[in-house]
């Protein structure tokens, strides 16, 4: 009897252990398991993400035509300010990119993990949708701001070092953000321009430049001469050392550009590189005027026609004084009283001359 129950007690345990087994393993199989799969899942699509983003940073800022790859772009290696411009660009983009990918492979894993331990994502979605409606309606030029620097950077529309016009602001480009652009004028004043607010570029640094030089000779000057002593001038500069390197390519004098009030401009042009247009202008117009003075050529000046009147028989006018003793006086006004006699005498009936 007693062996009975030990025995029936003893099953009983030994079933109760085994359930207990195999709900801890059927609770560690479930959802611990899965959470930690879907953590794992993640973590590995954001490690892939990170390495083919590092591998698009890597190919923009060394000028690379495929990612982390490819033939290096020699240009980037010779020019130290386009290479740190590439470099900020590149690292500016890869950081964006990383925090928005970590950012969304974050939030879904957080939801999943919500999911699968049974707390009902539901009215999170909705209060998170209900909550980036009222955030876009309220920051729409900070999320404009941030899209335009985006597309701005990846367009390489301009960088740092760069001389841009951004309609209101122009200068050189000391910094670019996602929400601001920062660039100092050329009398230091330092600029902040929303990105979202440009809608215009103007970019003065990207591959090559132009020194443009208008130059006035008088009406007077033999034009072939004067176009021949410009463009020795121009041939002078670029073969000297110190200046070839600025130039690109030969320099051309168009010809009449303007037929003005005053003169003649001719038109000089010269191919540069990029920021250095301002500098070769600056020496041609000095070389320009030394070498015009030694060769005559005049430079224009003003010119106006003055048309003087000249009479056979110049008017006497008389003084002041005989003026206004010239003009005759005029009688005062009647007063009241001279008005009242005059009705008397009319009305008289004595008076003969009545109806004459």
């Amino acid at each position: 009897m007693l062996d009975s129950i030990t025995d029936a007690l003893g099953s009983s345990a030994a079933e109760e252990a085994q359930a207990g087994a195999s709900g801890a393993v059927a609770f560690l199989l479930d959802k611990p398991l899965k959470v930690v799969v879907i953590l794992l899942v993640c973590w590995i699509a954001r490690f892939l993400a990170m390495r083919l983003i590092g591998r698009i940073a890597s190919g923009i800022s060394t000028g690379a035509g495929k990612l982390g790859g490819g033939r290096r772009n020699g240009l980037l290696e010779s020019s130290p300010l386009l290479n740190e411009r590439r470099q900020q660009r590149a690292e500016t983009l890869a950081s964006v990119l990383k925090s928005t990918v970590t950012f969304v492979l974050g939030l879904l894993a957080i939801l999943m993990v919500l999911d699968t331990v049974g707390i009902a994502i539901g009215p999170f979605l909705a209060s998170a949708g209900i909550a980036g409606v009222a955030l876009g309606f309220g920051a729409q030029a900070l999320v404009k701001d941030f899209l335009s620097g985006i597309f701005m950077l990846a367009e390489d529309q301009y960088g740092v070092g760069d001389v841009v016009d951004l309609g209101d602001a122009v200068g050189t480009v000391e910094a670019v953000g996602l929400r601001v652009t920062r660039l100092r004028d050329v009398k230091g004043t330092v600029w902040y321009v929303r990105n979202g607010e440009i809608l215009r570029v103007g970019n003065q640094s990207q591959g090559w430049a132009r020194a443009l030089l208008d130059v006035s000779v008088a009406y007077g000057e033999d034009l072939s001469h004067a176009q021949r002593v410009l463009q020795r001038v121009a041939d002078d500069l670029v073969a000297e050392e110190a200046w070839k390197d600025l130039v690109v390519d030969a320099p051309e004098v168009w010809g009449v550009e303007q037929m003005g009030a005053d003169g003649i401009v001719l038109r000089l042009v010269v191919k540069t590189k990029p920021l250095q247009q301002w500098a070769v202008q600056r020496e041609l117009r000095r070389r320009t005027k030394a070498v015009f003075d030694a060769e005559g050529i005049e430079f224009p000046f003003p010119q106006r026609t003055v048309w003087l009147r000249h009479d056979d028989e110049p008017r006497q006018v008389a003084p002041p004084a005989q003026r206004s003793a010239a003009v005759d006086p005029q009688p005062p006004p009647p007063s009241e009283a001279d008005v009242a006699k005059e009705d008397a005498a009319a009305a008289d009936p004595a008076r003969t001359d009545r109806g004459l």
